[in-house]
């Protein structure tokens, strides 16, 4: 929520950098919340907010795309000592077991593992530095790399900003109907006080003619 409030505060083109950087760090191998500022920017994307569509996806894959290549290149320099170190700086997301399960879809995957590990936030973190560390040919990473930044940034954009314009225009139709839905609920309370006070007034008439008479 936070981060959506923010967002919306910068100018269009610093929204382009910071998904682009954020993923991009993400993707190099540091936690960061790269699907949430992705997610955040396109549902603005789809607010009118001057944040273009195509512009975002396209920074968005070249974030991801560049920062796993800059994480594989790392990985494959520094090698295990490197994801040693990354476990005692954090923790949570680099401990040992998860390194470990990591690496088994890596040997049981492969390319597929750079591919699919877009789409799962643990993979994503891991994927570039992970794939250098254990020294998988540079060309498979880059295909699994470029097609993986294009089918997540490029379509979790896509689907976002649809699902924005979609609902934006559902609302707006659910505020012409409230409102007619308003308008008559008004319209019908109004006519049945009226009949009550139309049949209310000769009883009160009856009742002062009774008592006139008395």
């Amino acid at each position: 929520m936070h981060v959506q409030e923010w967002l919306d505060s910068v100018p269009a083109v610093a929204v382009y950098a910071v998904v682009a950087l954020v993923i991009g760090l993400e993707s190099l191998g540091i936690p960061l919340p790269g699907e949430i500022v992705l997610v955040s920017a396109a549902l603005m994307s789809a607010q009118h907010s001057g944040v273009n569509p195509f512009v975002l996806g396209a920074c968005a894959t070249a974030g991801a795309v560049i920062g796993d290549s800059i994480g594989y290149a790392i990985g494959r320099k520094g090698g295990r000592p490197l994801l040693a170190w990354l476990g005692g700086k954090f923790p949570r997301h680099f401990s040992e077991a998860h390194v470990a399960t990591a690496e088994r879809s890596f040997e049981k995957w492969g390319m597929w593992a750079v591919f699919f590990g877009r789409f799962v936030a643990l993979l994503r973190i891991f994927a570039g530095p992970l794939a250098g560390v254990l020294h998988m040919p540079y060309w498979k990473f880059l295909i699994a790399n470029v097609l993986g930044g294009i089918c997540w940034a490029g379509g979790t954009t896509a689907v976002v900003y649809y699902i924005g314009v979609v609902a934006e225009d559902w609302l707006k139709r659910f505020s012409y109907l409230g409102l007619a839905v308003a308008v008559l609920i008004g319209l019908t309370s109004m006519l049945i006080l009226k009949r009550r006070a139309n049949k209310v007034r000769p009883e009160e008439r009856e009742a002062e003619t009774v008592a006139a008479g008395d």
